[in-house]
């Protein structure tokens, strides 16, 4: 049998949130170092958890299976059940008996009678324990008797700048699984060194790749060219700040092995380190603005993970993308390389033009710092040049002129109103750079003069010790009701169209997790934000010329846009087909010419050998 889903555990430095993995009922004990769950007599077990749970519809969705199966491994008497929650519908028990579990003896459960029922909702397993010694619980998983024809031929590139510590770790991780991997063997890890610093030792898994710093973006797409050369069939991309069970590479492997169509791709989710018991992103799609799907869905909640996995099968929307700090696909299936944005929106762009499928695999799912901390001018500048772009390129996205232009003035307005006059500053340079036309994207991939600029414009929404701030509050406008203090900012756009000093208006403080809320500002001529440590801020205080002179640039900016609209559209059109080639990157990275081996050599026997041992 071949392995779909393995049970995960805990690890420490990953995620230590017990309930995102089993909830117990009863006195039970649990060994983090060993993975390992005693229960006492009468206690149950439930893995129907977001790391646990078997999603089916989304594997019969995507891959042939030859039937389903279940495997347990512990010590003790138990009642073993396994159930099928159907959505809309009663459950059904798929399995219920009572078993002995001997150690080194894995218990097997056929559900192949699943298709009884429905192919659709969530399987997952529950243990009683009935002896009064006990019993334990110390792995398990799903697997099927399909045998692939082929095998994926899998590269997993990161692209890293500068995080040497982080991407050393990953990589070690990285080499102790697919050493233990069935399927190891078939896996190369590529490091694309934007620093050229990271140091990374070459070995017969790992190739370490020194790259120009071109951002993401290059980094990505070099990636993507030395898999090509070296014959993968597969690429997935990761980001160097990501951590993540490595049980993630097992189920997108699989998944991609046994797939019916080669548009599959896997797109991973996303879970900040603040909070790890919510979802940051699962998935999203792009309408004018980026819009993650199920943010802060409560994942120690099983009704909102049953509720988030029967949604997330359903077919997604035609501007659905993945994020690039877990996306595996078909080589073979790219008809557009990455767009030279240096960083932001690469990722968006990629999934909007080439034709994949995209799914995501309940569990797997990356750690990291969320986009609210990493904010700043130069990522709200970055941000309003992709989204820009998008619009020019794509033709489910196109709009009027007009409807184009607001998605620059609605970021501008956001950041003037909420005293953030440096980053409407960049951000109203970003269109502009937009209207240069392709080539300005050509002449100015390393970003090294606009990021030099954006730093000289950012004058005061940079960081700083927490304790050089004035920390002082005075509240009056910002105790009003939620619906008076919205008027109120709405119709003066934050005090700046009072025709007098708005000096004595509030003073506060506000939480990293309110710099974006535009309603957390009014009421405020000061307002200072604090990261989430809250050992870090800066202060904004409002400034009518600053805002009105942003304002009459954006206003002749617009002007020229709406003027030139048409031939923008038509210069991105083209150069966006131009700068998205094969040999558009080699020349750009200086690679010679090369010709790519052939995809998806047939390993056929392997397969079945891999088969037969697991």
């Amino acid at each position: 049998m071949i392995t779909l889903q393995n049970m995960t555990f805990p690890e420490p430095e990953i995620c230590t949130e017990l309930e995102l993995y089993f909830r117990p009922h009863g006195a039970f004990s649990y060994s983090l170092s060993r993975s390992e769950i005693w229960l006492d007599q009468g206690s149950i077990l439930h893995l129907d958890t977001y790391f646990n749970l078997f999603n089916i519809g989304k594997w019969v969705a995507g891959c042939t299976l030859d039937g389903l199966f279940a495997e347990i491994e512990g010590q003790g008497r138990i009642e073993l059940r396994v159930l099928q929650a159907i959505p809309g519908r009663s459950w059904e028990i798929l399995f219920c008996e009572p078993v002995t579990l001997v150690t080194g003896t894995p218990h097997v459960a056929d559900l192949s009678h699943y298709t009884d029922h429905s192919d659709q909702g969530v399987i997952f397993i529950e243990i009683r324990a009935l002896d009064e010694n006990g019993a334990s619980f110390t792995g398990g998983r799903f697997a099927t008797g399909t045998v692939p024809s082929t095998l994926p031929r899998l590269a997993v590139s990161i692209t890293t700048f500068k995080r040497e510590e982080e991407v050393r770790k990953t990589v070690e991780r990285l080499e102790d699984f697919l050493g233990g991997f069935p399927f190891g063997d078939q896996v190369r890890v590529q490091v694309v060194d934007n620093g050229q610093s990271a140091e990374i030792a070459a070995t017969d898994r790992v190739m370490p790749i020194d790259n120009p710093n071109y951002g993401g973006a290059g980094g990505f797409a070099r990636g993507l060219l030395e898999a090509e050369n070296a014959g993968c069939s597969h690429c997935l991309f990761m980001d160097d700040d990501a951590s993540f069970h490595m049980e993630n590479i097992a189920r997108t492997y699989v998944f991609l092995a046994l797939s019916k169509d080669r548009r599959n791709a896997v797109a991973g989710a996303m879970i900040s380190n603040t909070h790890k018991w919510a979802m940051w992103e699962n998935g999203a799609y792009f309408d004018g603005f980026c819009r993650p799907l199920f943010s802060g869905t409560d994942l120690r909640n099983r009704d909102a993970v049953f509720a988030m996995e029967n949604e997330s099968v359903r077919p997604s929307s035609p501007t659905f993308y993945g994020g690039w700090w877990f996306f595996a696909f078909a080589i073979d299936q790219v008809r557009h390389h990455p767009f030279p944005f240096f960083v932001r929106g690469d990722d968006v762009s990629f999934s909007l033009m080439n034709d994949f499928n995209i799914h995501r695999l309940s569990g797997v799912v990356s750690f990291q710092d969320d986009f609210i901390d990493k904010e700043s001018p130069q990522t709200l500048y970055l941000d309003v040049r992709h989204h820009l772009i998008h619009h020019l390129v794509t033709d489910s996205l196109t709009r009027s002129p007009l409807g184009t232009a607001r998605v620059a003035i609605h970021r501008i307005m956001r950041s003037l109103v909420r005293l953030h006059y440096d980053s409407a500053a960049t951000q109203l340079l970003a269109w502009q750079d937009v209207m240069q036309g392709p080539q300005f994207f050509d002449e100015n991939i390393d970003m090294s003069q606009r990021r030099a600029t954006i730093k000289e414009m950012t004058t005061t929404e940079a960081w700083q010790d927490v304790d050089t701030l004035d920390l002082g509050v005075r509240r009056r406008k910002t105790l009003k009701s939620p619906a008076r203090r919205h008027r109120m900012g709405m119709w003066t756009l934050n005090g700046h169209l009072v025709p007098f000093s708005t000096r004595r208006w509030d003073r506060i403080v506000v939480n990293i997790g309110e710099r974006g809320v535009v309603s957390a500002a009014f009421g405020a001529s000061r307002i200072t934000y604090l990261n989430t440590a809250a050992d870090k801020g800066y202060t904004v205080t409002q400034s009518k010329r600053q805002f009105f002179a942003i304002g009459w640039e954006m206003t002749k900016t617009l002007w020229s846009f709406l003027r030139r609209y048409d031939d923008l559209k038509q210069a991105y059109r083209d150069g966006y087909d131009a700068m998205t080639t094969r040999d558009y990157w080699q020349d750009k990275l200086a690679l010679p010419p090369t010709e790519p081996d052939t995809f998806q050599k047939p390993i056929v026997s392997r397969a079945k050998q891999i088969s037969a041992n697991h």
